[in-house]
């Protein structure tokens, strides 16, 4: 697997926003996210991947968290 496979995933930057028509500077609500993810194309690769770059985000900050506590 790449190294940097995030950076090379990510094309477009924006794209996915603007597919689902959300304003630049507020976060994509769960419900759109999970909808698009649904659909197939390429709407829904873009979905799935944001949903699982929030999943790697959220587990990154609890374990940073669980560092600086114990």
């Amino acid at each position: 697997m790449a190294k940097k496979w995030i950076q090379e995933a990510i094309q477009h930057k924006g794209a996915l926003r603007k597919q689902l028509g959300v304003k630049e500077g507020q976060t994509i609500p769960e419900s759109k996210l999970e909808a698009a993810a649904k659909k197939g194309g390429t709407l829904g690769r873009r979905a799935r991947l944001a949903m699982t770059l929030r999943r790697l985000r959220n587990r990154a900050k609890k374990s940073l968290k669980e560092a600086r506590m114990g």
